[in-house]
């Protein structure tokens, strides 16, 4: 796979597609919308609500967490998480200005 010219585009559509690389997953938004419906920190319930490996759950909660969604506390021997708010809303307000600048896009084909 070549590497990415990243340089070529603004830092608002690398943003937005480092953003959306994050969110590339359905088990990454099952994650996300489960601890969006919880509203409060979850301690070792995704890999039942998933139904995926602990290791393959594990890869998609660091892959959030380095993506800054969610962040998590060590509590005895297990990690708990919870959205993190401030990025959270980061996301919403980036994606909306994304799609509310085509808003009004005409059927061209």
């Amino acid at each position: 796979m070549g590497a990415t010219k990243s340089d070529l585009f603004t830092k608002q559509q690398n943003e937005i597609a480092n953003m959306a690389k994050a969110l590339a997953h359905p088990a990454r938004i099952a994650i996300l919308q489960y601890l969006v419906k919880k509203n409060a920190c979850v301690c070792g319930d995704l890999v039942e609500e998933l139904g995926l490996a602990q290791a393959t759950t594990s890869q998609h909660l660091k892959e959030l967490k380095t993506a800054g969604l969610i962040q998590g506390t060590i509590e005895g021997a297990s990690v708990c998480y919870c959205i993190n708010p401030k990025v959270w809303n980061q996301y919403g307000k980036i994606f909306g200005a994304f799609f509310t600048e085509a808003m009004d896009i005409k059927s061209c084909c």
